[in-house]
């Protein structure tokens, strides 16, 4: 069954379901246009999961969701108002930002607590280390939001960049390069460039996942990002739109092999023990940190978001350096007590 067919169907039953209710609400829909930052794959569970369960459905919407091509994709088609709500990389969106300083897209649900920007390599190209990629090729996609940090990287880790042969691979051909040995390194999301990877068959034992997070890039990740428009046209769809979000991700959590079916029936390519793995990945160590589970879903540290602003400007020339307040916008959060992740 073609995606296209499977999306139709989804909101054919929420059209259904609506035209069922009596009253008021009948006459309320709205239609929400959503983007993901990438593919039908493990980690966009939580948004699929919502609009299966009908989450989106309750909240009076009517939520269409496609996949994108990458993390600045995702920015682009919602800043233009072409998609009212989207999933992307708030660093890229920082910097979008200066460079747009008429569009004021914001954040509103911060999503992945640690970024998933990685350095994926093999102990067998010689690196452990990230000074060992000095003299090594490094395969890296121009739209990618873990390229995009490569900066940051670089200058933490004391690399000397000239020393690092880097080379503009698309995303398709990413993977495929290391395990063939024609690039030494590649930058990517952690759970996507590593699991596919070993699903190419290369031994466990000689990948090397550094976590850019690990190595002194201490950034936010992707988050759900609204058009300045919408989110002041219909502040009530987008806190709908969150509520239901939450619903699907608590879920989602609570059940990754149920809620990996949302993703399996839109990606006929897929397969269940990978996108389960890439899920569960995406859970560990980037949706439910510790932090998170102290402080609940959703929200920023806003002093920890103005000192990953900092950290941007060490290797960005910003027009006009941003505070985190105007990045960031929790006015449209469900309350505390709901986005507690226990």
């Amino acid at each position: 069954m073609g995606v296209s067919r499977v999306l139709s169907r989804a909101r054919m039953a929420a059209f259904l379901t609506l035209a069922l209710a009596s009253g008021p609400a009948a006459a309320q829909v709205t239609p929400v246009k959503f983007t993901l930052d990438w593919k039908f794959e493990g980690p966009a569970a939580p948004f699929l999961v919502a609009l299966d369960k009908g989450h989106f459905t309750a909240e009076g919407l009517d939520v269409s969701i496609e996949p994108a091509g990458g993390s600045v994709e995702p920015i682009t088609r919602v800043a233009s108002g072409n998609f009212d709500i989207g999933f992307g990389d708030i660093n890229t969106l920082i910097k979008f930002r200066d460079q747009n300083p008429g569009n004021n897209i914001k954040a509103v649900f911060m999503v992945y607590n640690k970024p998933p920007f990685a350095i994926v390599t093999r102990k067998s190209r010689g690196i452990e280390v990230p000074k060992d990629l000095e003299g090594k090729r490094l395969g890296a996609p121009v739209g990618d939001a873990a390229f995009a940090q490569w900066p940051i990287f670089v200058q933490v880790n004391g690399i000397d960049a000239p020393k690092v042969h880097v080379e503009n691979v698309g995303f398709a051909v990413r993977e495929p390069m290391l395990a063939a040995g024609q690039v030494d390194a590649i930058t990517g999301y952690s759970f996507s460039a590593y699991i596919s990877l070993k699903d190419r068959g290369v031994p466990v034992d000689d990948i090397v996942l550094m976590r850019m997070s690990d190595y002194g890039v201490n950034l936010y990740g992707n988050a759900i990002i609204v058009n300045a428009k919408f989110a002041a046209e219909k502040p009530e769809a987008v806190k709908g739109f969150l509520r239901a979000f939450l619903r699907g991700l608590k879920e989602t959590v609570h059940d990754p092999s149920q809620a990996i079916e949302s993703v399996l029936k839109r990606n006929e390519l897929a397969k269940k023990d990978t996108e389960l793995e890439r899920l569960r990945m995406a859970i560990k160590d980037n949706i439910l940190t510790p932090e998170v589970k102290a402080d609940g879903y959703g929200d920023v540290d806003l002093v920890r978001l103005q000192g990953s602003i900092d950290l941007i400007g060490q290797s960005y020339k910003f027009k006009g350096k941003p505070s985190a307040g105007e990045v960031f916008d929790a006015s449209f959060l469900p309350p505390e007590h709901d986005r507690r992740a226990h």
